[in-house]
């Protein structure tokens, strides 16, 4: 019995770590784009003072670019975030969309949000796309989204932005494309 007791971690190593190496393969190769999602009542954004981007009831989405992104995952993104159920319906379930409530959305870069935090006490933003690659795809991602929804707003690429918001429940989802 205690033989087998000492052996049984090394079975365990054996049958787990070929999971562990594809797990941190998936972690190079399956990058994608993501957005920290907040349920608001209310959020805006400034720039030096001045309001760039503001919505009454609906989503605050901070958005991550990564290298590996493209407009197609910007356009899988549009679509989760437009259509993913976190509005409360009559019998208080989360079963409406921004889209459903016809709440504004509120999008914001933000380049930290795909910082590797995995080792140390610093944040890496190697994950994180060059600037023009994260201008490029944000901005790709912000007309796609005035184009299907009413109530749109953003801040301001590479800017200073103050954040105000009044997250409503808290509500807050990590969503990757």
């Amino acid at each position: 019995m205690l033989a087998k007791a000492k052996a049984r971690p090394a079975e365990m190593v054996r049958m787990y770590w070929p999971l562990r190496e594809q797990a941190r393969s998936h972690d190079i190769k399956g990058i994608s784009m993501k957005a920290l999602l907040q349920r608001v009542r209310a959020a805006r954004v400034e720039v030096d003072g001045q309001v760039v981007g503001s919505i009454d009831q609906g989503l605050l989405v901070l958005v991550g670019v990564e290298p590996q992104d493209t407009q197609a995952s910007a356009d899988k993104m549009l679509h989760k975030l437009l259509n993913y159920r976190v509005f409360s319906d009559a019998e208080g379930k989360m079963n409406l969309s921004v889209r459903d409530v016809a709440g504004g959305l509120l999008l914001v870069s933000q380049f930290t949000l795909v910082a590797d935090t995995k080792s140390g006490m610093r944040p890496s933003f190697s994950r994180a796309a060059p600037p023009a690659l994260g201008a490029q795809l944000f901005d790709y991602l912000l007309t796609q989204a005035k184009s299907s929804h009413a109530l749109v707003a953003a801040g301001q690429f590479g800017a200073d932005m103050q954040v105000h918001l009044v997250n409503d429940g808290p509500v807050t989802f990590l969503l990757e494309s």
